[in-house]
């Protein structure tokens, strides 16, 4: 088990983080930051905290331990004078700045990026939208379930005899977060060789969109939207998950014409490879429902270790399918540390991905457990109140 240790310092270590958005999108983004020693403060309301410290699974705030690992919380009444007098002087010493009201709410508060790159011109401000800062939508709500619906995404998801399928997690936060990652850190580099601060429009639908934006050039060119394919691919073929003969499933992928052939040639159908049905990708896609059917039963007269060790030994892509649960004591994510368990004070540990990703010069590290709510705000108050002292002496 890993222990946090407040002294390391990350390559972001002289970069201060306000954030003040909620739930996934923001906090993956901040994540990302704090991981790599950036400090960031989440600006709360008291009592009630991040609304992602809500989502809790078997009593505890299982969420917010994860994405708020290496974050300081500090409780502000944004409601009053006082309050936003404090966030304005935070500011005014911070690098980066996060919120995602809905476009308008910022500008209500009297904290417009004008009046906030007036406080702070070097300052990089991130707006995290479902829809965006412009255009016909944003006043819409911006759930990430709206989002993914609505992208394309959910359409292409799922089986082609079934209803399209939302994905299991906050997966259309979870990439804006990390493109949103990126972003700020481009920014950055502006601000640090030209002191000039900017706006980052970071909205929900973009991202996951720029993941599935092949489509629209295909469904262009063919005047049809791509069906739901489940786990095969309507571009490359074979590509399965395939059901062995003790209940458990692998996953393969002849995502490449030499690959493709040495499945056939695994399975034992040497003379596939000169089928018209089956010699090339196109042909492959076209009869892949019989090509699927014939692989099917090879894989299903064999366990999934003997399915592995047979299509591995002959370097075929292949690999099983595992529940999170199965990854816990895997021994791929165990020697390379993929997940790892981090002190906690209510549960005792807790089990998490590891620094995504790992940089061999300046690595990131665990500094913080997820905070209590204004855990840190005595802290980072008397922390202003230094740095505005000594401001004022230079």
């Amino acid at each position: 088990m890993k222990t946090f240790d407040p002294s390391l310092r990350g390559p972001l270590a002289d970069v201060r983080v306000i954030d003040l958005s909620r739930l996934v999108a923001g906090n993956m983004l901040s994540a990302y930051l704090a991981d790599f020693g950036a400090d960031v403060i989440k600006v709360e309301r008291e009592g009630k905290g991040d609304d992602l410290r809500n989502w809790r699974e078997e009593g505890w705030d299982i969420y917010w331990k994860v994405y708020g690992r290496n974050k300081r919380s500090l409780v502000l009444d944004l409601k009053s004078d006082e309050g936003l007098s404090t966030l304005k002087r935070l500011l005014k010493h911070s690098h980066i700045f996060i919120e995602n009201f809905v476009p308008g709410g910022l500008e209500k508060m009297g904290l417009g990026p004008d009046v906030l790159l007036e406080i702070n011109p070097a300052l990089v401000i991130v707006r995290v939208s479902g829809w965006g800062q412009t255009g016909p939508y944003k006043h819409k709500p911006g759930f990430g379930t709206l989002v993914e619906a609505m992208s394309g995404f959910a359409y292409l998801n799922g089986f082609p005899d079934r209803p399209p399928a939302l994905p299991p997690l906050a997966l259309a936060d979870m990439i804006a977060g990390i493109y949103g990652a990126a972003g700020v850190l481009t920014a950055l580099r502006v601000a640090e060789k030209e002191g000039r601060g900017q706006v980052i429009d970071l909205s929900l639908f973009e991202p996951i969109f720029s993941v599935i934006s092949s489509e629209a050039a295909k469904s262009s060119l063919t005047g049809q939207a791509t069906m739901r394919a489940g786990n095969q691919s309507s571009h490359t073929a074979p590509r399965n998950i395939y059901l062995c003969s003790d209940g458990k499933h692998v996953a393969m992928s002849g995502s490449m014409q030499s690959m493709a052939m040495r499945i056939l040639d695994t399975i034992g159908r040497p003379e596939l490879k000169t089928d018209v049905r089956f010699e090339t990708n196109d042909g492959r896609v076209k009869n892949r429902d019989e090509l699927d059917s014939i692989i099917s039963a090879f894989i299903g007269s064999k366990t999934q270790d003997e399915n592995l060790a047979l299509f591995e030994a002959a370097g075929v892509t292949v690999g099983p399918v595992c529940s999170v649960l199965d990854l816990l004591d895997h021994p791929y994510a165990r020697e390379r540390e993929a997940i790892v368990e981090l002190e906690d004070k209510d549960i005792g540990s807790v089990p998490m991905h590891n620094i995504v990703p790992r940089l061999s010069g300046s690595p990131g590290g665990f500094r913080y457990p997820a905070p209590r709510v204004g855990e840190h705000t005595a802290d980072i108050l008397a922390e202003l109140k230094s740095l505005e002292a000594a401001t004022k002496k230079t």
